[in-house]
């Protein structure tokens, strides 16, 4: 059933104020923005969902919920979250991030410490495709030359932050990545172009001013030799989704050829490889969970008219494409400031965002690239995000006081926002058809 055969009804929305309630006021209400698990959240939504729905008998309303967590892009998310989880753990084992780490560190120039710092996790987070990983990785690193420095240690937190919200943003193997071009159905690669068109502008910008901000600062670290095979995989793994083969293909090779590496060179037996992978996989449980939850309770949620209220809503006074851009930056954003996920604010959004999109002719890769774009905008700066919270638990340093040197983030948001108003890049900002990868 399509959404032009529904009416628009706001009561069909108090799923999704369940879930703020239970995730964003119990979090808030206990101090601890993850005293509530996520999944939890998500079940007693999606009991809700089901309960209230109208004009089916239960079996029905549970029929009607499934049909919505194993709709074909759920599943192919599922499935690339399941490929992804197993090749991030297994580049780990084998020691690819380490690897990564220090080739970043041994072309780092030492009189602009922290411009190299960002324009390292910039590559890191590229590579592994978590910000997260990116940050417990290269903080503690960050923080010892702060200490040897005299840097800002809330500075080169922030530099460390700001430039894994670039390869967040931007990795193709990133859940967010992941999310957004399967929810807009348009090519990876394709989202990445235009992604890259309109971030890199910005990333010379932040590195000019981490360099003023940062410069005259020397250091005698010292870093560990670098071991090109290990940094193989990734390399290979950026080219190929560069070049369009597929994710799937993408992921199972970046697998194989870390696991034949780490063989190689003795990182682990093949008990050790497999136990990586197995490890890798059962990491994206949560992940998964909440992207088949969220998928049926969304489904009951457009079934019942919630979807179309707020499309009718959003739209009502948009006479313009620039005016749909902007509805889209604006529900990805409060979706990912009510979840502190941006992932999850990408699965929630992106239903009524494709709506938004295929109703005022915006390019599939074009909404990808601005729902992942403000959503990493909006976890970036966000003190009750996993980044932020991250960053601050690995050097002592509030997150407040590490907020004020987020300069990549805030300007991810302006640039995004100067993009939209003037149609930036022009060549991506028409309307294309874009195939499935």
């Amino acid at each position: 059933m399509k959404n032009s055969t529904i009416s628009p009804n706001p009561w069909a929305l108090v799923p999704l104020g369940i879930f703020l309630i239970s995730y964003l006021a119990v979090s808030i209400v206990a101090g601890d923005f993850y005293k509530m698990p996520i999944t939890v959240a998500f079940v007693l939504a999606s009991v809700v969902a089901i309960g209230m729905s109208k004009g089916k008998n239960l079996h029905e309303r549970i029929e009607q919920f499934c049909k919505g967590g194993a709709n074909t892009n759920i599943m192919l998310m599922v499935l690339i979250f399941v490929l992804a989880g197993a090749f991030a753990q297994t580049a780990k084992a084998m020691g690819a991030i380490d690897a990564t780490v220090n080739l970043t560190l041994s072309i780092l120039p030492s009189n602009v410490l922290a411009a190299g710092i960002f324009l390292a996790a910039c590559a890191i987070s590229i590579s592994i495709g978590t910000s997260v990983g990116t940050i417990v990785a290269l903080t503690p690193v960050a923080a010892g030359l702060a200490q040897q420095t005299g840097i800002s240690t809330a500075l080169m937190s922030a530099v460390v932050v700001s430039g894994a919200m670039f390869g967040d943003n931007l990795s193709f193997i990133s859940d967010t990545t992941i999310v957004a071009t399967r929810t807009q159905g348009c090519k990876m690669n394709e989202k990445f172009k235009t992604n890259f068109s309109i971030v890199m502008p910005l990333a010379i910008l932040t590195t000019i001013l981490y360099i003023l901000e940062g410069s005259g600062a020397k250091t005698l670290f010292v870093h560990n030799a670098v071991i090109w095979i290990k940094v193989l995989p990734y390399i290979a793994v950026l080219a190929a989704a560069i070049m369009g083969v597929n994710v799937m293909l993408v992921l199972l090779g970046g697998t194989m050829l870390c696991g034949i590496i780490g063989l190689a060179t003795g990182s682990f037996n093949v008990w050790g490889w497999t136990t990586a992978m197995g490890n890798g996989i059962t990491g994206m449980g949560e992940l998964v969970i909440v992207t088949i939850l969220a998928g049926g309770m969304l489904e009951m949620i457009r079934y019942n008219g919630g979807l179309a209220w707020i499309i009718q809503k959003v739209t009502t006074r948009i006479e313009s494409l620039r005016g749909a851009e902007f509805s889209l930056a604006a529900v990805v954003s409060f979706a990912n400031l009510c979840t502190a996920n941006n992932t999850i604010a990408l699965i929630m959004a992106g239903p009524i965002a494709k709506e938004i999109a295929t109703r005022f002719g915006i390019a599939p890769n074009r909404s990808a690239s601005l729902l992942d774009i403000f959503s990493c905008f909006v976890q970036g700066i966000i003190p009750y995000g996993a980044q932020l919270l991250m960053a601050a638990s690995l050097t002592g340093v509030s997150p407040v006081h590490i907020m004020r040197y987020l300069y990549y983030p805030y300007l991810l948001g302006i640039g995004a926002l100067v993009a939209i108003w003037f149609g930036l890049p022009r060549r991506y900002a028409r309307r294309e058809t874009q195939a499935l990868p």
